[in-house]
């Protein structure tokens, strides 16, 4: 299994190579080189196998040579004994064929914790393997960052530096980040919004000066690694609902794209899907994209979803390379030209290919906070603001399929959404209400990548 970038074609590289670095040097987006099919009868007829089992065993299929299947197991095993509830992802059937796949049961209560404890496990495994240290980068929008620190905390040969959008994320979210004490984490808070931190972190991958110091390596979605460990739940929703005649639908909050592309990815691999329907909040970029080719950047604006305020999503350029039949050229070109012009117009080939798996809606605040209260008063659910844009959705579909809702954080994380839908506030786990009063750590500077560049050169010399 070998790896290639969205702007460059030529490359080929092996899978330790792509998961340290994250994020290809001329700024493209790793991808395989093919798309392996996994055999979804002979999971059907497994019906023991448990999450980290599934977890290795699609996995393996995309690290090639580098890691043995004895090892990954075990890695497996160690990432999701962290996590709360013995499905790990459980699967609640709320309605008929409707459910809600429940992914927030990691140590930090979003879905991120899915991907990124797998991420670090990896990343300690091959960094001891050659011997180096390494400074991640990542930018966040709330959930990323604590998920991302929680699983390199502590970690002698990781350093960590994660960005924030100031005032733009939850309380709960910020402090999940800014309390932790760990040596090795740096907590920085950016005058602008979450597409700023996110830009800054590219220029930071194209830094000749700093990569000359360290070995850069990313944590958000833009990891192919990401990608794979993401697209493990998707083929655990499947086998729990057991609906094997059926072909089956996902309902996706979408901000940066990664869990529609590992949707996607399971879709390549074999398993059955029908349509992904991509949710949205005001920020509605994707929604426009999928519906009528309008790929068009709009002012970010403050939701109650908050990691969902995104214009630039950066998974949707993978997208983007399979729609122009992995032209890199192509896809280069693209890329500037939407930067450069702030929009571009998909309509043609890049359209009708997205109409083939996509399905979208943008979901306002107020239909947002309209949807928490009708579950609740339906079923007695109580979704987080994120949530609450897929299952808006869910509510609506009328088919034969298996329908499947992603519930991608804890509602406690977002008190404020929830009192103000339902009259009350959601009960909050101890380790929640144990960081409120937790003393913060971070610096907060202006949107400048050189000023974030000599922070962290100051603090990895």
């Amino acid at each position: 299994m070998n790896y290639y970038s969205t702007r460059n074609s030529k490359l080929d590289k092996k899978f330790d190579e792509i998961i340290i670095e994250g994020l290809a040097s001329d700024g493209g987006l790793y991808m395989p080189k093919l798309f392996p099919k996994i055999n979804i009868n002979e999971l059907q007829n497994n019906e023991n196998i448990t999450y980290p089992e599934l977890a290795s065993r699609i996995i393996s299929l995309y690290v090639g040579d580098t890691i043995a299947l004895k090892e990954l197991e075990g890695i497996a095993q160690n990432t999701y004994k962290k996590f709360s509830h013995d499905k790990v992802a459980p699967l609640l059937n709320i309605d008929g064929n409707k459910y809600i796949l429940e992914l927030f049961h990691g140590p930090t209560y979003a879905f991120k914790d899915y991907p990124l404890q797998m991420l670090g496990n990896l990343f300690q495994y091959y960094l001891k393997k050659k011997k180096k240290n390494i400074t991640v980068i990542g930018a966040t929008s709330g959930d990323t960052g604590s998920a991302a620190i929680d699983a390199c905390k502590d970690k002698d040969n990781i350093n960590i530096f994660i960005l924030h959008p100031k005032n733009k994320t939850s309380d709960i979210q910020r402090k999940q980040m800014t309390s932790i004490k760990s040596k090795n984490v740096f907590n920085i808070a950016i005058n602008g919004t979450f597409d700023d931190c996110q830009n800054i972190v590219k220029k930071l991958f194209v830094s000749e000066s700093l990569k000359s110091v360290t070995t850069l390596s990313a944590v958000n979605s833009i990891n192919w690694a990401r990608i794979i460990s993401q697209s493990v739940y998707f083929f655990w929703a499947y086998l729990q609902a057991k609906q094997y005649d059926k072909k089956i639908n996902f309902i996706i909050p979408t901000g940066n794209f990664g869990n529609v592309y590992a949707a996607h990815t399971a879709g390549k691999m074999g398993l059955p899907i029908n349509k992904i329907y991509v949710a949205t909040n005001s920020n509605d970029i994707m929604h426009r994209t999928i519906s009528n080719g309008d790929m068009s950047l709009k002012d970010v604006k403050s939701t109650i979803s908050p990691s969902m305020d995104i214009q630039i999503s950066s998974n949707f350029e993978r997208q983007l390379f399979e729609s122009l039949e992995y032209n890199s050229d192509e896809l280069s070109n693209l890329m500037k030209s939407f930067i450069k012009n702030k929009g571009y117009d998909v309509k043609g080939k890049i359209h009708d290919n997205l109409k083939l798996y996509y399905k979208s809606k943008g979901v306002d605040d107020e239909l947002t906070s309209l949807t928490i209260k009708q579950f609740y008063d339906t079923y007695k659910y109580i979704s987080d603001p994120h949530t609450a844009t897929s299952l808006n959705i869910l509510k609506e579909l009328r088919n034969d399929d298996t329908n499947v809702a992603l519930a991608c954080a804890h509602p406690a994380k977002f008190p404020d959404a929830i009192k103000n839908s339902i009259g009350k506030y959601p009960d909050q786990p101890e380790p929640l209400k144990k960081i409120m009063g937790e003393e913060e750590k971070y610096i907060n500077l202006d949107n400048d990548s050189e000023l974030v560049k000599n922070y962290i050169l100051k603090n990895i010399s």
